[in-house]
Formats: structure tokens, sequence, C-alpha cells
């Protein structure tokens, strides 16, 4: 029996109407809602709790020093469009499809597409918080904070990543203002000493970004990125041709790495990597689960180190910071942090021994990426859906769990007809689906099938 929960709210202050109502205005809502409208989507609400729509957390960095970490050749919006941003670029003198060019460039890009989509009457976007999401019928309602109602056809959750949560070791009320749970939503360097330390849990690509924003803002002391394995984000090699896979590919996650490492041996570990871009998703589909698990467990950090590569020039300044001493990256295990007076002291195992390592540090920054359990979020409506049945986690806690149609499956293991998700909250089910390549694809794949396209053009044949 599908999801039908009580609806708790049977009089709202007033009541909208749409054909598709997305929840999120950040990258992947507002690319669906723009590929909504270039299919004739019909009536398109965008809802957006936040000040902007159309760039999300990564693209509403306004640092220079924060490039994208894909060449802008790849970077399209459409993929019936591959050159689109590149001339965009051209237009506006702002850059090359060889050219890694600052994220906020890219912010722009798509807001403006979102723009042109609201002035032409495709698209709506209201400022709210949608606080449930109720079927009804054939459709869905969704309750806003703000008192009103939207009766929609569809409904599309586009939440992106959720906000990190505090690692074992970590007392958020104990260390105060010594440490930042997020660092997009605060300042890394505020108030920082010259001979003052720093520790970034983590050693990722958002670890390189807190690295970028500190030593943008002048910090000249000492930073400390610490993870497990330690393990540090490639650079980026020059562009070139990937040669396809002319051999079928195991199933099975060792045969697969030792493949790959062959590949590499011959081609170089760039290319190796890369040729499983166009096929990752299929793999990831037709892997069994106990496949999937080994994968996680024991190769997830290689590859998106590998996978998920640095622009050569913050690869560079990166590397200058270690030669400097002012950067060091650690492996190990965090024990405690326990405060004091001006910051905090820190112990963490080291990797491969019992040693144990201290640090006075004055500001301590959550860089462990994106919260993937959704039984661990406080986001007020995921905690609804979840504790209604409306919604479920997938069966490695990855993000939502949702069928191949990008249709969310509920506590009974139910695809509701009405409600889906899109972007890196759907990474169970697609796995690749944080970057644009692939979140352009499935926003695309959605909108041509929420407006009947894919019939149109022979594919639902």
């Amino acid at each position: 029996m599908l999801y039908q929960p009580r609806l708790t709210r049977a009089v709202f202050s007033q009541s909208l109407a749409a054909d598709v109502a997305i929840v999120g205005g950040g990258f992947s809502g507002a690319l669906l809602a723009i590929n909504l409208w270039r299919h004739g989507g019909g009536r398109v609400l965008l809802i957006e709790r936040g000040p902007r729509a159309g760039c999300g957390v990564a693209y509403s960095a306004r640092a220079p020093e924060h490039l994208l970490n894909v060449r802008a050749g790849n970077m399209s919006a459409f993929p019936d469009d591959p050159g689109h941003f590149v001339r965009w670029l051209a237009a506006r003198g702002a850059g090359e499809a060889s050219d890694f060019v600052p994220r906020a460039t890219y912010g722009a890009y798509i807001a403006e597409l979102l723009r042109d989509a609201e002035a032409q009457g495709g698209v709506t976007v209201l400022r709210d918080t949608v606080i449930d999401v109720i079927p009804a019928g054939e459709g869905v309602v969704l309750a806003l904070a703000q008192g009103a109602a939207i009766v929609a056809g569809r409904a599309v959750l586009a939440l992106g990543n959720l906000p990190p949560h505090a690692p074992p070791g970590i007392d958020p009320a104990a260390l105060g203002p010594a440490y930042i749970a997020d660092p997009w939503e605060g300042d890394p360097a505020a108030g920082l000493e010259t001979e003052d330390s720093v520790l970034l849990l983590g050693t990722g690509l958002t670890a390189i970004d807190a690295v970028m924003t500190l030593d943008a803002a002048g910090f000249t002391g000492r930073i400390v990125a610490l993870s497990r394995r330690g393990l540090v984000p490639r650079a980026h090699g020059p562009a070139g041709a990937v040669p396809a896979h002319a051999e079928a590919l195991p199933r099975r996650a060792v045969a697969l790495l030792r493949m790959v490492r062959a590949r590499a041996e011959t081609q170089g570990w760039r290319a190796a990597v890369d040729s499983l871009r166009p096929v990752s998703q299929a793999l990831w589909a037709g892997a069994p689960a106990a496949e999937r698990a080994r994968f996680l467990r024991h190769l997830r950090p290689w590859w998106d180190v590998h996978r998920h590569r640095l622009a050569p020039e913050i690869a560079a300044r990166v590397a200058a910071l270690e030669a400097q001493g002012r950067l060091r990256f650690a492996a190990g295990k965090l024990i405690e942090a326990r405060p004091m007076a001006a910051g905090a002291e820190v112990r963490w195992r080291v990797r491969h021994g019992e040693r144990i390592e201290t640090l006075r540090v004055a500001r301590i920054v959550n860089c462990t990426g994106p919260l993937g359990d959704l039984t661990q979020s406080r986001d007020p409506l995921l905690r609804r859906l979840i504790d209604a049945g409306a919604i479920r986690a997938d069966a490695h806690r990855l993000g939502l769990d949702v069928d191949a149609q990008a249709r969310v499956i509920d506590a009974a293991g139910h695809a509701q007809p009405g409600l889906f998700a899109v972007g890196p909250i759907t990474r169970g089910a697609f796995w690749e689906v944080t970057a644009v390549p692939d979140i352009r694809r499935q926003v695309w794949d959605l909108a041509r099938r929420l407006t009947n396209a894919h019939w149109v053009e022979g594919e639902g044949l």
C-alpha cells in the first residue's frame, strides 16, 4: 500500500496549482525547472527557502579562488547542446573550453538561464519552505511554512547535499566558536592570528576549498587536514580523448580494480578512471548489494580522489603550501577535541599505529563532506517524511531511496507515482550523480518523462 498520511492541514490561507512543483532551488532543482520549461512542462513551480535560486551551495561561492573541478567544455547545462556554456563564456569574454572557470561564473550562468525561464512565464520561483508533501489522488499537496498549499500533479525533491554532521570526538556545544560545523556557513579565517593553527576534519574537495579560503584571506599560520586515510584529490591532466572499453566489464569490484590498474599501466590512471564514466551508473545498477558494500568499504576513498580532481592551478597552490610547511595532510582517527581558553586541544591516533598526536588549534572546521545517512538528518521536511513512512534511506545510507526512474520509494518499498527526487540525494541508486555532467543528464531525462517528450522522440517505444 502506498504511503497515505493524514491531512494535518485541512485549511490553508491560500492554494496554488502547478503541474510540477520542485522542492529546492539549487543547481539540480533549477536545471530541472529550466528543462521542464524547454520541453513545455506546463506550470512549473520552483520552491526555494534561501535568498537565491539557481546556484545552490556549490555555485554560490563568490571567491575567485573557488574554481570548477571540470573544464568549461564539459559544463553545458544541456546534453543536447554541449557547447552552450562555452558560447555563453565567449560572449562575455569570460573563458574558453579548456579553462577551469570560477564557480561564481557558473552560478551566474545557471541563474541567468533560470531568469530567462521566469521572464517567459515557464517557471515561477517561490520563496518559502516546504514542510510536508502529501499524496492526494493522482497528485500531491505541498504544505508551506507561510501557510499556503500547493496542489501539484507531480513533486520533485531536489534537496542537494545535506550538511555534514559532527564526527565522533566533536562536541559542537562545548567547542563553541572554535568549531565551524559547515565551512559554507561560517568564515574559517575570521579572527585568526598569524601564529594560529587550524584543523580541517577531512582531506577531500571540501577541505581543499577551506584551504583556498584561508589562504586567500591572508592566513599565514599552520593548516592541518586530517582524515582516516589522509588521501588528497589528484590533479587534472591535459585534456584528451578517452578510449572506450572494447572488453566486457566485470561485475565484481576486485576484478574491476585489477582491470583498471592494468589499463592505467598502458594509458595512465586518468584515462583508466575516465573510461568508466560513461558506464559507471550502469555498473553500479548491475552490481549486487554485497559488491556495492565492498566497493564503499574498501575502494570508495581511492575512487573519490582519482575521479573528483582539482583544477591544475588549485593543485599547484596546494603543493606550494605544503612545500612552505603551511599545510599538512595527516592520516589518523580523531579521538577528542577538548575546548581550551583560545581554541581547542585535539588528539588523534596515527593511522597504522598506536601513536597519539596532540595539536593546539584556534579553530576546527568540519570538512567531512555532505551527510548521506538520512536517518541522521535534522532537516524538518526529511524528518517529517521519514517519520510518516513517505521516504526511506537507501540500503547503503548514501541518500534517499529511489527507483531507476527517480521515483521516491516509501517505507513499504513502493515507488510513489507522484513523488520524484534528483541530484546528489539519489546517489544510492545512481552513484555517479554529484557532478554537473551526471546531474544534467538525470534532470534532462526526468523532464522528458514528466512532459512525455520521450514518447514524442520515440524513446518510450
